[in-house]
């Protein structure tokens, strides 16, 4: 079952792509590596502060992790851009609705299908490093904004 939730995953929102402008894929793509790196990072660090496990040990948990994160979180954040770049307050409303979800409801079903349990870190843990993230984010996309400018 977990391979199952992997593979759906990570392939699933690449499906949506095809409907995103290439425009915005070119423009949006520098925030979703960079918020991928982030994401990355704060799970690098989950294994030794005992954050949260997976069954299958560390082939289990870079599993888990890359398909999370280059499937579901970084096209994510090419189409929340893509929809609400310039507006903060669309910005934000999106950035709570989406962590809530992920925080919330898919972490107990992420947890039924066995796919990670949480250990010190919890639901509230998670959305408040998202949307801790999500202004970080915003903040990187403006500079890069700034920088195309002055280029142009």
């Amino acid at each position: 079952m977990p391979m199952i939730i992997r593979i759906l995953q990570l392939t699933l929102p690449w499906i949506s792509i095809i409907f995103l402008p290439k425009r915005s894929f070119k423009k949006y793509l520098p925030v979703s590596i960079f918020a991928a790196i982030l994401v990355s990072g704060m799970c690098l660090l989950a294994g030794p502060l005992k954050w949260w496990n997976s069954a299958g040990g560390w082939k289990a948990r870079f599993l888990n992790d890359f398909s999370f994160i280059f499937g579901p979180f970084f096209v994510g954040t090419l189409w929340i851009f893509h929809f609400t770049f310039g507006n903060i307050k669309r910005y934000f409303i999106a950035n709570l609705l989406m962590d809530s979800l992920f925080s919330f409801p898919l972490t107990y079903l992420y947890q039924k299908g066995k796919l990670f349990k949480l250990i010190k870190f919890k639901p509230l843990h998670i959305f408040l490093t998202f949307i801790s993230y999500s202004f970080i984010i915003y903040g990187f996309q403006m500079l890069i904004q700034k920088k195309a400018k002055k280029w142009r």
